[in-house]
């Protein structure tokens, strides 16, 4: 399997990537060189999902889904004296965008850098300096002194922007950056599929796009691909850190990968298929991978989508632990996700096909 070294290597590649929803080209161009010469086929569909395909002995098809797009930013205005407005793309929250440094990403492909400012706590009055500011009261200063010097430098309305962040280590095993939701969940099924063997059932690979915004890659590839189930790979919350009860962690860095059980806020993302989640549990056990069994009290993954696609598909979801979502920070321990990509593996050599086809229903009369 992956060293931890490598891992760093292809995780650092992915997530130092531009790749706001709905504008994933560098993100993808990294996904096709990576398994373009491992797949027996690879192709981009008219959404952008990235599908590759290691074929099986048998007939049955199993999907593996992570996404490529990062929450992100848009240009929506720019001020007389160049100063940028802007609204949010996916779930980006104010808290984590005051002070942050951002990449415009321009219609021709350049990159203008700048800083999401807001009135400076001198100048404001003392209540509003203890609220947490809204969206609509920040802006982004590229160092520009008009307006018609923004666009000189080719900032326009309907610009994308992602966070200005790179991803680096801390000690040997953890590493901080954007858009770790979900390069590290690309990353996972990118070494998982270069490290299988000969499986019963094929193997689809899939790094899909507008998971951010409503799961919409997922949706339209598992609907192309009709698999008999499908496995997604993201992050998961990780609040073990001061200030949170130990009941509420949910998951904790450095404990494995999590087999996930619920999620969504009362079920209503996905409820895992037990046959799934039973067999992740014993493969782990079996190939002694530390795991982590997950309830999450909110959000959801691409399984939620794959799971209503046609007439139903048996999913679930393996997660990555991290700490600090949704901002410019994230969190993670690169052991996790290595564990991560041994059990993805080990399950996908040990399922044969006609497991795989009994999971999707069976004719009683």
């Amino acid at each position: 399997m992956i060293s931890r070294e490598e891992f760093f290597k292809l995780l650092k590649r992915l997530a130092d990537a531009n790749g706001p929803t709905g504008r994933e080209g560098s993100v993808r161009d990294i996904v096709v060189e990576e398994l373009k010469e491992v797949a027996d086929e690879v192709r981009i569909d008219a959404l952008g999902n990235v599908i590759a395909v290691k074929k099986g002995r048998g007939s049955g098809r199993f999907m593996l889904a992570a996404h490529m797009d990062e929450i992100a930013l848009i240009v929506s205005y720019i001020d007389e004296k160049g100063f940028v407005k802007f609204l949010p793309v996916g779930g980006v929250m104010e808290r984590n965008v005051v002070g942050q440094r951002v990449r415009i990403i321009t219609r021709s492909g350049k990159v203008v850098r700048g800083v999401i400012g807001l009135k400076p706590p001198h100048a404001a009055k003392p209540e509003e300096a203890r609220q947490l500011p809204e969206m609509r009261e920040m802006f982004i200063d590229i160092g520009a002194s008009s307006r018609a010097e923004a666009e000189a430098m080719g900032v326009s309305v309907g610009d994308f922007i992602v966070f200005d962040r790179e991803l680096v280590r801390l000690g040997e095993k953890r590493v901080t950056g954007k858009a770790l939701d979900d390069r590290v969940g690309v990353a996972v099924m990118i070494a998982a599929f270069k490290e299988l063997g000969e499986t019963d059932a094929s193997i689809y690979a899939v790094a899909t796009v507008q998971e951010e915004v409503g799961l919409k890659g997922a949706r339209t590839a598992a609907f192309s691909i009709d698999p008999h189930a499908a496995i997604a790979i993201d992050v998961t919350i990780a609040q073990d850190i001061p200030g949170v009860e130990e009941h509420e962690y949910v998951t904790r860095l450095g404990k494995g990968p999590a087999i996930k059980v619920i999620d969504g806020r009362k079920g209503t993302g996905l409820i895992s298929d037990q046959r799934l989640v039973d067999k992740l549990i014993e493969v782990a056990k079996a190939k002694s991978i530390p795991f982590q069994v997950e309830v999450a009290p909110g959000g959801t993954t691409d399984a939620s989508a794959i799971n209503l696609t046609r007439e139903g598909v048996p999913a679930a979801t393996i997660s990555i632990p991290t700490r600090y979502l949704h901002s410019a920070v994230e969190l993670l321990d690169l052991d996790d996700a290595i564990n991560a990509a041994k059990l993805l593996k080990e399950f996908a050599e040990s399922i044969p096909s006609s497991w795989l086809e009994e999971l999707r229903g069976k004719r009683i009369k």
